[in-house]
């Protein structure tokens, strides 16, 4: 193997872990298309249509915690096997559901399954490449351009399969690409485990998914309701008495699922909260831009669409950029730069958006907007998988995801409330927005440089020698 050349067992891990984590961001977009001749065959309500889009996203961020705990428990080939398992049989029954409650149900469960197989994918990853960090930083530039590319397809595969066939079609496509992954997963190495004498946490597990399911379900709810709804109050005020009893269970557990430890690492610390930051600027702006370019600009659903093309395209790009950078320099300078370009870019929508600003005046910050995220959370994923031991890989990973899930639907939430329903106040909550956007990002990249190493020690890599020196004490 030439020098340059990536090591086969890395590339197949790569490619295995790839389409888990392409086949979950498909199915975020691929049904808002669908929704309204979903209307139309079930003879289903706006709020229903709503909850075939957030039943996914809620069961999601709510079992993260737990699909990753299961993945350092029992494997994360095992458990990457079995979310892709369930995720096959959830999406026969929503291609098939005859009603609107069996959709909403498939749903759910769905998000089941792409709770178990993200952490899972990425525990996959680190293992693949311990003790190779350019490598593992490589792995996931390309596991994060995959799901970009994915994200992005969504609305274009499932408008083609609407017209060849029909709305079914769009959960039933999930067969063949599930099959492929588990025969991938198959080849792949199994991880390793957390010791077999640990129990189960059952009441972490619990308390997690109450905290998570309840903070992300009241940030959902938050926009159609209105702060002020006793539905987002009540979920809210649960929310934050679940994960105050989390934290003290999991403080005096003799086997916690989310080892407090993780949080004593800088390194780990500041990428949960870059990653955080991030997800709540962007996904929070997106939201926003759709109504400002369909309600104050005047664009049709088909042009706005294009519209966001830049934000793909250089999204995509960029991954790959950013995991080569990653692995030749570190974490730190990606994720400054990153952050910077992003605030960069959301600076500009700030300064630029009326209600007559042309496409070519949006279009740069359509492109730095995307290119400092795609610089940085590649490289805030590495930083995280270099800061823990690999056995601890699924539940870092899902600690990551699951803070990013709901900074995302806090996003929207915040967002959408500062933009109102007229051309005029949409443009004054995108200014708005774009300003706490930029200045959020500016934090974030002082959280990058005071949090992660100029060349991070690797975890995995320390481990590896420690348990090596042990083994040849023992000779």
């Amino acid at each position: 193997m030439t020098k340059g050349q990536i090591p086969i067992s890395i590339l197949a891990t790569t490619i295995t872990a790839s389409f888990g984590f392409g086949l979950i961001q498909l199915d975020v977009t691929i049904v808002n298309v669908a929704l309204p001749t979903i209307a139309k065959t079930l003879n289903t309500t706006v709020a229903d249509l709503q909850w075939v889009v957030d039943a996914y996203a809620l069961a999601f961020a709510a079992l993260l915690l737990t699909g990753g705990y299961l993945g350092d428990r029992f494997g994360a080939k095992r458990c990457y096997l079995a979310g892709i398992a369930l995720f096959a049989i959830t999406s026969v029954v929503c291609g098939v559901a005859p009603s609107t409650p069996l959709l909403i149900g498939g749903r759910m469960f769905q998000g089941a399954g792409a709770a178990l197989m993200l952490p899972c994918s990425l525990a996959l990853i680190n293992h693949a490449a311990e003790g190779q960090p350019q490598r593992r930083a490589q792995a996931i530039g390309w596991w994060t351009a995959a799901g970009s590319i994915m994200i992005a397809a969504g609305p274009i595969i499932g408008g083609l399969l609407i017209g060849i066939t029909s709305w079914r079609s769009i959960f039933l496509v999930n067969l063949p690409v599930c099959a492929v992954g588990m025969l991938l997963t198959l080849k792949v190495e199994e991880t390793k485990r957390l010791p077999n004498g640990r129990g189960i946490d059952i009441i972490g597990q619990l308390l997690g998914i109450v905290a998570l399911g309840t903070i992300t379900g009241a940030m959902i709810e938050a926009k159609p309701l209105g702060l002020e709804s006793p539905v987002v109050l009540a979920c809210t005020i649960t929310g934050i008495i679940a994960t105050v009893a989390f934290v003290r269970h999991e403080a005096h557990s003799p086997t916690p699922m989310v080892p407090l430890s993780l949080f004593g690492s800088r390194a780990f610390c500041g990428a949960v909260i870059f990653g955080a930051i991030a997800n709540l600027t962007y996904y929070g702006a997106v939201f926003v831009l759709s109504l400002y370019l369909q309600r104050a600009l005047g664009y049709s659903p088909v042009s706005a669409g294009l519209a966001f093309l830049p934000l793909t395209a250089t999204l995509l790009f960029v991954n790959i950029i950013s995991g080569w950078w990653t692995g030749t320099r570190g974490s730190r300078a990606p994720m400054i730069a990153g952050a910077l370009i992003d605030a960069s870019g959301f600076a500009i929508l700030a300064f630029v958006a009326t209600t007559t600003t042309p496409y070519w005046h949006l279009a740069i910050a359509f492109v730095l907007i995307p290119g400092g995220m795609g610089l940085g959370v590649p490289a805030m994923t590495t930083a995280v998988l270099a800061s823990i031991g690999r056995e601890h890989s699924g539940i870092a990973s899902a600690v990551l995801n699951a803070a990013r899930q709901a900074a995302g639907a806090m996003g929207v939430a915040l967002f959408g409330t500062l933009a109102g329903d007229g051309p005029r106040s949409i443009v004054t909550g995108l200014r708005m927005s774009a300003m706490i956007a930029a200045g959020l990002l500016i934090v974030a990249a002082a959280v990058a440089a005071t949090t992660i190493a100029r060349l991070q020690r690797d975890s995995s890599m320390t481990s590896s020698k420690q348990t090596s020196s042990k083994q040849a004490g023992r000779l």
